[in-house]
């Protein structure tokens, strides 16, 4: 699996340079052109949901997205991307500067660990962002105080590799094989009671996951 999103994967981080982030989530619809519509079709894209070349145009294609998404999802099903389809968007996918974050956490907490390992840990993220317990954002899961050690030494900003990448893209794509966990936990040098105490969903490579 990996070997077959590399290649892709190297050709969306390319464009992902040339796309900024919808910070105030506007309405979109189809005749949009602007920025928010190359991140909304990058968010779209990273979910399987627009096949096509991101271009910052809000066609027919984007909108076909939009309503596979909604439909998916509970929404009103009428291709403009409003509030509650941001909303919802955004607890489920990352934008360019997010998958960068979510790589970065990868690399700098799991680089020693088996492929699957690595794709756990941005599941954790990704498993915080989707829950009332956490911040709303991708980088404020991040970067809460004392939630990566990795952020508390500094290792965080440490380049990723194309492996990271990879990772956190199959993560946000909902590859979980943590099974819902919102913590992990080296054995070897975990001393926290709160953190054994957490019901645990699985081990992975020299990490426990729990909930």
């Amino acid at each position: 699996m990996k070997k077959l999103i590399l290649p892709f994967l190297a050709v969306i981080l390319c464009l992902s340079s040339f796309i900024p982030a919808a910070s105030a989530a506007p309405a979109l619809q189809q005749g949009s052109y602007s920025g928010d519509v190359w991140d909304l079709q990058f968010r779209l894209q990273i979910l399987d949901y627009y096949r096509q070349p991101m271009d910052g145009i809000f066609g027919s294609h984007t909108a076909q997205a939009v309503r596979r998404f909604q439909q998916d999802y509970g929404l009103k099903v009428d291709g403009i991307a409003g509030p509650n389809t941001w909303k919802a968007l955004k607890r489920v996918s990352v934008n360019a500067d997010e998958l960068k974050m979510l790589a970065r956490t990868v690399y700098s907490e799991a680089r020693g660990e088996p492929y699957t390992g690595q794709v756990a840990v941005a599941a954790v993220v990704m498993n915080r962002l989707q829950s009332p317990q956490f911040p709303n954002t991708v980088a404020g899961v991040i970067f809460q105080p004392l939630a990566f050690t990795a952020v508390d030494d500094g290792q965080y900003w440490l380049e990723p590799d194309s492996t990271a990448y990879a990772a956190a893209w199959e993560a946000v794509r909902g590859w979980d094989p943590t099974n819902g966990a919102l913590y992990y936990f080296n054995p070897a040098t975990a001393t926290s009671k709160w953190i054994w105490s957490r019901q645990q969903t699985g081990k992975i490579g020299n990490h426990i996951f729990a909930i």
